[in-house]
């Protein structure tokens, strides 16, 4: 059963039947954690670098933000029994889609703050399809925790 996760969403399920799985990321970024012992997977969908450009916005949706929806994904991951050693992570998107010159960088800014969190909690990504001008669909398998992208008509998993 695949359980959708729009833009500025997450979700977490121990469920083996289930896939999670996120659109069009493009210069948003998707983080697909999996807890490969608990077999808990997670999958968010964040749009922006920092919460401080709307903090109202981010308390009503705190996953649209990079540095508030990752804090808020892996304590609801923790919440459901995953434990940090045992974490997979998983990243796709923060192409240049719509910035060809590169004015605003929103999708580089997404990754580089995704990248620094993940490092501070000291969680390693294992795998990664990041930047270019290509929008991916990200998709986690909670029964195996493959993680699975589709681009431009073929699809990859990392």
């Amino acid at each position: 059963m695949k359980i959708t996760v729009g833009i500025s969403e997450m979700r977490i399920s121990a469920e083996p039947a289930e896939t999670l799985i996120t659109y069009s990321l493009g210069s948003c970024v998707g983080l697909a954690l999996y807890d490969s012992e608990a077999r808990i997977g997670g999958l968010i969908h964040s749009m922006l670098p920092f919460s401080k450009i709307d903090p109202e916005k981010a308390k009503r949706m705190p996953c649209m933000f990079v540095d508030t929806g990752v804090p808020a994904l892996l304590q609801a991951m923790f919440d459901r029994g995953a434990r940090k050693h045992s974490l997979i992570a998983k990243v796709a998107g923060g192409s240049q889609i719509m910035d060809e010159k590169g004015i605003f960088n929103i999708g580089e800014r997404n990754y580089a703050v995704l990248r620094k969190l993940l490092w501070k909690n000291n969680i390693l990504v294992s795998g990664e399809d990041v930047g270019g001008s290509v929008p991916r669909t990200m998709s986690l398998h909670v029964e195996t925790g493959k993680t699975v992208l589709k681009m431009q008509g073929r699809e990859v998993e990392i």
